[in-house]
């Protein structure tokens, strides 16, 4: 019998076989790809545009403002939905393209899946050059879209329609993958996507994707054992990928059963709840002083799903020198960084099987309860640092840590909390106290200005899929807001409420700090040291954030901001609570490593000299490579 087809344009047949790939989630069968966003131009909105249109329903399109924060919502997606769904994000060819590059920066770096649909140069070169094109003579190949090779776990133009048949499920499986699970390239040729091609029926059938999970191997699962059996001061670096293996009850379950204090990352926050007895803060540069000493003192450190980035490790000055590692990580690359004892498997079936292989082996009782000095100690530095007063009563000038304690306080446990860029990640992740598990996304990776509203737009549209009724709670400095900010007015017509905490320090503060604290005079950073040809004045946030639709307000206490905060859950739509902060005093001055930053050798300034000299005496203390 003949097989049977469908004559399809590859660019229906690319939608089509999105539409068919579902995945299992608690039980519940769903749309691997919960839809995306898009703009439209010539290179995407005839041929792609009309395959959209004729599977709207399957696949909600959202339209975006910017190709960058359009994706990035795609990103804030996935991270809510622990990389188990995905979105797309499609633009035009040249410059729409081009936007997205950032947002493919931040998916490679986060190990997010993203998949981008852009439109390319026509493969005949027929009507060459093309509007957009980027002309190069000696590669008439090259486009633009070869930039993201560098930022995409998979790249690929699709050339000839019947391509799809084995570039679609390569991207798929790199977005699912839990090892290699990253941001996906599409270029798509103007002209291939309205040719037609003779698919066959079964590929559009549909699928049900299952999350693959890795058994460890028995080798390096008896060396883990054995070192940490020996152990007598171990701690438990708990990464992001704890909470994408599904696996923060396992991790749990460690900890309690064998007495190990436990250290989050950044992308980690949140895998232990703030009360868990045994969850003694988090790690590194923007760390805790509870984490850094058991780091420092500790000699055997359990590191499990994550990447072991620098602001984790103090540029490697936060263990000891002859502190030894052992790495559960799914992915190779990452369980054998810096000589570390490799355990090549999914956190959540590995947990239980080293557990078993541990058998009664308790950490010992004088180091559990250094752990839980360590942790009243920081606990008791949070109420004075979080507090508006002093000890006498007298008010300090309102800082970032305040704010987070004040929407800490009065906000709903199953809130979510998205933060990227600036002084806020590192202040969130020093103050803020975890009330349910998954709650916090602090998307410092690749660290991304402009994440904060439009990842928290993505974020929020899977948020309000499992808890309709809580809230997305955006910290956003004054710089962020202004970098990237029309995905107000996204949420709005999308119905997708946020609360957006605006905190202006009049600049980018943060970066100030650390110009100061390199020996610098204080230089384009703050508006009040930029060039100018007037004098310095403060954004209007609230009424810009009410002319794209949103509530808003304007703050000057923390009383005031903990009530606006309550007239906030009651909106309907997006709000914004805006407010001015100090942009030198009140920032965290403890729970912090070293980190290494490239300071000038030679300089006029004595004060330079003096903090290259400072700064370089840390570097005694850097584990070089092991």
């Amino acid at each position: 019998m003949a097989e049977k087809t469908l004559r399809l344009t590859m660019a229906q047949a690319l939608v089509r076989y999105l539409a068919a790939q579902l995945v299992e989630i608690d039980g519940q069968t769903v749309r691997l790809c919960a839809g995306g966003f898009g703009i439209f131009g010539h290179g995407n909105v005839t041929c792609l545009g009309e395959a959209l249109y004729n599977h709207k329903e399957e696949l909600p399109l959202w339209r975006g403002q910017n190709e960058q924060s359009m994706a990035m919502a795609a990103v804030g997606y996935a991270k809510q939905q622990l990389r188990r769904r995905f979105m797309f994000a499609t633009s035009s060819a040249g410059p729409g393209t081009t936007n997205m590059l950032t947002s493919a920066g931040i998916a490679h770096t986060n190990r997010l899946p993203l998949l981008m649909l852009c439109g390319d140069a026509f493969v005949t070169r027929l009507p060459d050059p093309v509007l957009q094109q980027v002309e190069h003579p000696g590669n008439p190949s090259l486009s633009v879209n070869d930039a993201f090779k560098s930022v995409t776990r998979y790249w690929d133009r699709i050339t000839h329609p019947a391509q799809l048949l084995q570039s679609l499920p390569a991207a798929i499986n790199t977005l699912i993958d839990p090892a290699d699970c990253g941001p996906v390239f599409l270029g798509l040729p103007q002209d291939v996507q309205g040719w037609a091609y003779d698919y066959p029926a079964k590929f559009f059938e549909p699928r049900t994707h299952h999350l693959r999970r890795q058994t460890p191997d028995a080798r390096e699962l008896a060396a883990a054992a054995e070192s940490l059996k020996a152990a007598e001061r171990p701690v438990i670096i708990a990464g992001g990928g704890i909470q994408y293996s599904l696996a923060t009850q396992e991790l749990q379950d460690f900890a309690h059963r064998h007495k190990i204090p436990v250290v989050e990352t950044i992308a980690g926050r949140a895998n232990l709840v703030y009360s868990d007895d045994l969850n003694c803060g988090p790690l590194g540069v923007t760390g805790s002083n509870s984490a850094n000493n058991l780091a420092k003192d500790a000699d055997v450190i359990l590191a499990v799903g994550t990447r072991l980035q620098d602001f984790t490790t103090g540029s490697w000055t936060a263990f000891a020198q002859d502190a030894e590692i052992v790495s559960i990580n799914v992915g190779r690359a990452d369980a054998g960084k810096h000589m570390s004892q490799p355990v090549v498997g999914d956190a959540k079936l590995t947990l239980p099987v080293l557990s078993e292989a541990l058998g009664s082996y308790q950490a010992p009782s004088v180091w559990v309860e250094k752990a839980a000095s360590e942790r009243s100690e920081w606990d008791a530095y949070l109420n004075e640092n979080m507090s508006p007063t002093t000890s006498d009563g007298s008010n300090r000038p309102m800082s970032y840590a305040q704010v987070i304690g004040a929407i800490n306080e009065v906000c709903h446990k199953d809130d979510r909390v998205v933060a990227a860029a600036g002084g806020l990640p590192a202040e969130v992740t020093a103050n803020w106290r975890t009330k349910s598990i998954g709650s916090v996304d602090v998307e410092f990776g690749f660290s991304c200005m402009g994440y904060e509203i439009a990842g928290g737009w993505g974020a929020r549209l899977g948020h309000q899929e499992r808890n309709p009724d809580q809230d997305t709670i955006v910290f956003v400095g004054d710089g962020s807001y202004l970098l990237m900010n029309s995905d107000i007015y996204s949420s709005v017509l999308a119905g997708s409420k946020m609360i957006i905490v605006v905190c202006d320090n009049g600049g980018f503060a943060v970066i100030n700090k650390l110009q100061n604290n390199s020996g610098n005079e204080s230089f384009n950073n703050l508006i009040s040291d930029c060039k100018l040809a007037v004098e310095p004045f403060a954004v209007d946030f609230e009424a810009h954030a009410r002319s794209m639709g949103a509530n808003g307000e304007t703050v000057h206490s923390i009383a005031e901001l903990k009530e606006a905060f309550g007239r906030a859950k009651q909106s309907d739509r997006t709000y914004v609570i805006s407010m001015q902060v100090d942009a030198f005093e009140g920032w965290t001055q403890e729970g912090h490593t070293w980190w290494e930053v490239g300071t000038p050798e030679v300089s006029s300034s004595e004060r330079v000299r003096k903090a290259h000299e400072d700064w370089e005496a840390g570097r005694s203390a850097q584990r070089k490579g092991v």
